[in-house]
């Protein structure tokens, strides 16, 4: 049996759009265009005001939200998120904070994707946003892969927007090493995307059926990124 599943990633810059204006409804309308099963968000921000992002998110898009502050602030938290279709079933939060740099972090969840006629399927999705230095990267690169191999093998995902503008760099073939190479597909700047630097990889890599970016006239001017999305057919044991 399988399961036919969507899953994005989607740097939100905060709901600002490239127009300069707040408007979270743009990035619920864009989330909610992309029919995805899950989303891994980054800059994600509870303002001062008091709006919450994350559950302005939630409630319009009907997807259960598990959230991933990387930096909490007394007006406001700041950081990584994950919306998903499937509830999860445990969650723990990976620090990726090096010394001197924004903090940074990932959410590493376990979920139960209960695919109608297609049986349950258990699915690890790692969340992140690395940091913008070279050195950082690397260091964050190699914590995820040690994080990564403390669990069983399983089903897993990661994705997020990894900062990384060079396509020989060292995290970049980290990664491809580990979970097989995937498309690099440009996202950034959302007007006129020539940098890949929002990216997903699958284990196993065969699962990973196809990767796009989501380039509607909505998505260019709701946030500086486009969405990543990824097709994925998971196969049963």
């Amino acid at each position: 049996m399988h399961a036919d599943i969507a899953v994005a990633s989607y740097n939100i810059h905060g709901g600002v759009g490239t127009d300069g204006h707040f408007v979270p409804k743009r990035i619920c309308e864009v989330i909610n265009e992309l029919r995805a099963d899950m989303i891994a968000l980054q800059e994600v921000e509870t303002r001062g005001t008091g709006f919450d992002m994350l559950r302005f998110l939630s409630q319009h898009t009907g997807l259960h939200a598990i959230p991933g502050p990387t930096l909490v602030r007394d007006d406001g938290d700041y950081g990584n998120a994950l919306l998903t279709r499937y509830p999860p079933v445990k969650v723990r939060h990976i620090d990726l904070s090096v010394k001197g740099c924004e903090p940074r972090g990932a959410i590493d969840a376990q979920l139960e994707c209960n695919a109608i006629e297609s049986g349950t399927f258990a699915l690890r999705v790692i969340a992140t946003h690395l940091g913008l230095r070279p050195g950082e990267r690397r260091w964050q690169v190699r914590r995820l892969l040690t994080a990564l191999a403390e669990a069983p093998a399983q089903p897993t995902i990661l994705l997020g927007d990894v900062n990384e503008w060079f396509l020989w760099g060292r995290p970049l073939r980290w990664l491809h090493a580990y979970f097989e190479r995937t498309p690099h597909v440009s996202t950034f700047p959302s007007r006129l995307p020539f940098l890949a630097l929002d990216r997903v990889w699958t284990s196993p890599r065969a699962h990973l059926v196809a990767v796009s970016s989501h380039r509607t006239p909505l998505a260019r001017l709701a946030s500086d990124h486009l969405p990543l999305l990824a097709r994925m057919r998971l196969t049963s044991a």
